[in-house]
């Protein structure tokens, strides 16, 4: 690895190939490999018989041809020997006076290894066995070849710097089982194909969402160059598609049909790579066949600094407009099927939920009208209860009744100011004192309230917390913290957001489109204090601190299992012009302290169902012990903190 992040820089790139030109083709390969070094890139692949061309036909069976290609890798590694990237070409390789399809693998001078292509296409357009031999059954051979003497065979993997690579060749991956899954399982993280695929209508696609998914089954990161201009036109045409995917996710692709060189760049994050393999107990195969591995020693491609790959700053948003209404209509299908099950389990026909006029609650009020509607119950049996209390607003109080109205539920409104005066008397709380008890028996007031409610008309309390508070801690213990049913459980804040605003341009109209709207612009707050007039005294980000941060930390944190440093440099990337460096480190720090001192709340958290990639349950994804400490993440952040102060 080159940088302290755990990146590695890798490049598809497709040259301009000349047909039998091995020499010019060479030459081409060379311009490749210097654009790779200038741009940091620590491996680069290039297309199948590159060195040659693969349309040569039966050029590939002349001696004249064959030895032009060796003696074109001897000229290329000389020619590299002061580049410390690594290069794959494909080239014909003769052993044991069988010709085999090939990939060299070079740097620095010095040829690592070269790998055959095991599985020979006679079918369609292709007739690669008029001239190829399968390298499948190749294991364990030496050969001398361009000077040199190198591991031969079908079972090498590469190991640079750590991090182990695998080769193979075109059909290789559309095979049932190819062989990138059996060097996957053995501890490749990146896997490169030298590919020759001619194009066709839709192939495309289906090319794109192949490599992705082998990203994705091998947990690994797939490079893939496939040859473009120059190629014979005979009878296929070929596009040149470079391509760079990761755990399932295309990282980059090439544009087609273009008549100049071109490369695709990404960093992968093998960091990453690593922890998800470690973390998923099924990845591996007792029987996959043992690999040599080979040490590629090249010299260190020092990190400048920059990270070639998209951050995205909303980690639980997709970017794409459509893509977003999918997840919403997807996350509102999963809550509604998970609360109809509860609700059929236990034979209730009545929830009960409080509608404050914020994001969460208005989310579960949906969420619970689809429910109703999933199992053909009346919409009557919702009981919408409102308790407006010493911070309540006009504004979120108006927008609770419309909502609870429009969507044809039960309202009930039970003010809690009285209740909870009393109850100051009783314990002896100052009414002027703000303190932590005036603020959550408020909370507690109001749960009281619903589970009472609930016992009343035989209902089931639905909770509306979403996941971002839960990480945070940002609830009252047995106050909002309990419920009969989280449905917002795993729903991060940053999505909550979008969801009541996608319902309300697709599926409102009129007085509830307009109050769900409202609700979107309505800053987030638990109203617990005073209102100074109807402006919301107590803006939940301003003491917490930006939920979009927030919920970027936990992404981090939970499922990619990054430490604070790493965290922080994606999030100054990420956020740049939004939030500078020292507010994230600022904020970082807020997200660690609370997230460990607060497991306590998540432990005793009530069942709700998992939506995403992330989930708090501790029946679930998050077994963490109440007394964890954060002393050494928080040691990480201040050191950050010094650094920064140096400046």
């Amino acid at each position: 690895m080159n940088n302290k992040y755990g990146y590695v820089r890798v490049a598809a790139a497709v040259p301009r190939v000349h047909i039998a030109d091995a020499r010019r083709n060479a030459e081409g390969a060379l311009k490749i490999m210097e654009d790779a070094f200038k741009e940091g890139v620590e491996v680069v692949v290039m297309p199948e018989l590159s060195l040659v061309g693969y349309t040569c036909g039966d050029m590939v069976l002349q001696n004249k041809l064959l030895q032009d290609a060796e003696r074109s890798l001897a000229w290329l590694m000389e020619e590299t020997s002061d580049i410390p990237t690594v290069g794959i070409v494909g080239l014909p390789v003769v052993f044991a006076d069988r010709l085999y399809n090939c990939a060299a693998i070079f740097g620095q001078g010095q040829l690592w290894g070269i790998v055959p292509k095991s599985y020979i296409p006679n079918y369609g357009e292709f007739s690669e066995l008029r001239w190829w031999v399968s390298g499948y059954a190749m294991r364990d051979r030496m050969i001398r070849y361009a000077g040199q003497e190198c591991p031969f065979g079908s079972d090498l993997m590469f190991d640079l710097h750590g991090v182990e690579f695998g080769v193979e060749i075109c059909e290789d991956m559309w095979v049932p089982v190819p062989p990138s899954s059996m060097q996957a399982v053995q501890g490749a993280k990146l896997l490169f194909n030298l590919s020759a695929s001619p194009e066709s209508v839709c192939k495309h696609d289906y090319l794109i969402s192949l490599i992705a998914e082998q990203s994705s089954r091998t947990m690994a990161a797939y490079v893939y160059a496939s040859s473009g201009h120059g190629e014979s036109s005979s009878d296929l045409v070929f596009a040149g598609n470079a391509v760079i995917a990761e755990l399932g996710r295309v990282l980059g692709v090439s544009e087609r049909f273009v008549r100049n060189d071109r490369m695709v760049i990404a960093d992968i994050d093998v960091e990453y790579i690593s922890t998800r393999r470690t973390a998923r107990n099924t990845f591996y195969y007792p029987e996959a066949p043992e690999m040599r591995v080979v040490e590629v020693l090249v010299d260190d491609i020092c990190y400048q600094g920059d990270v070639r790959r998209h951050i995205e700053p909303l980690y639980f948003v997709p970017d794409d407009e459509a893509d977003r209404a999918i997840h919403c209509r997807e996350v509102f299908a999963i809550q509604s099927a998970g609360l109809a099950q509860r609700l059929e389990h236990t034979s209730c026909n009545t929830a009960v939920i409080g509608i404050s006029g914020g994001l969460d609650s208005t989310l579960a009020l949906l969420a619970v009208c689809d429910t109703f509607d999933l199992l053909g119950l009346d919409r009557k049996g919702i009981i919408g209860v409102t308790m407006p209390g010493f911070g309540t607003t006009d504004r979120t109080y108006q927008n609770a009744l419309t909502m609870v109205k429009e969507l044809g539920c039960t309202l009930r409104e039970i003010p809690i100011t009285d209740a909870c005066t009393q109850h100051f008397k009783d314990i002896g709380l100052d009414e002027k004192e703000r303190s932590v008890a005036y603020e959550n028996s408020q909370a507690r007031e109001r749960t009281q309230i619903l589970m009472d409610v609930a016992n009343m008309c035989g209902g089931m309390v639905i909770g509306t917390g979403d996941m971002s508070e839960l990480a945070l801690g940002w609830a009252t213990y047995n106050g909002d913290q309990m419920s009969m049913y989280g449905i917002n459980s795993s729903v991060p804040k940053t999505l909550v957001r979008y969801m009541v605003e996608w319902y309300a341009d697709n599926r409102a109209e009129g007085a509830l489109r307009d109050a769900l709207k409202d609700v979107v612009a309505t800053p987030v707050s638990p109203e617990l204090l005073p209102a100074e007039g109807d402006r919301i005294a107590q803006k939940t980000e301003d003491i917490v601190g930006p939920y979009d941060l927030h919920d970027f930390f936990l992404y981090c944190a939970l499922r990619r299992r990054y430490a604070p440093q790493k965290i922080a440099m994606l999030a100054t990337i990420a956020f740049e012009g939004t939030h500078d460096k020292a507010t994230i480190i600022k904020w970082l720090k807020v997200f660690f302290r609370r997230f460990f001192t607060q497991q306590f709340k998540r432990s005793a958290m009530p069942d709700g169902p998992k939506v995403g990639a992330v989930g708090l349950s501790p029946r679930g994804d998050l077994h963490m012990p109440s007394d964890a400490h954060e002393r050494a993440w928080l040691q990480e952040v201040e050191e950050m903190e010094r650094e920064l102060d140096k400046i």
